[in-house]
């Protein structure tokens, strides 16, 4: 039975370390920058901001496809600064490993 109550208290402290860890990310930011397409991204994987390149405007097929890697290129890149993060927490070092 006690072996039950710890498996919930570690529960818990992953789900408290998870919430620190996303307002933690909500301060980082990441810019990319994907054949004119400019995207601000928060650590949530949130889009703050998108620029295009007036030479895009019109351009269907190369809009759609610079979004698409802009947006996959920030993601990538969030991915990483969670992951360092999570390096640093005690109860993410056994998940990463």
């Amino acid at each position: 039975m006690g072996s039950m109550f710890s498996k919930l208290k570690e529960v818990k402290d992953l789900a408290g370390q998870a919430k620190k860890l996303q307002g933690q990310l909500k301060d980082e930011f990441i810019v990319t920058e994907k054949s004119g397409i400019k995207i601000t991204m928060n650590g949530n994987q949130v889009i703050e901001k998108i620029e295009i390149s007036d030479e895009l405007l019109g351009k269907k097929d190369k809009l759609e496809n610079g979004l698409k890697d802009a947006i996959n290129d920030g993601i990538k890149k969030v991915q990483k600064i969670m992951t360092e993060k999570m390096k640093g927490m005690d109860e993410f070092k056994s998940i990463l490993k």
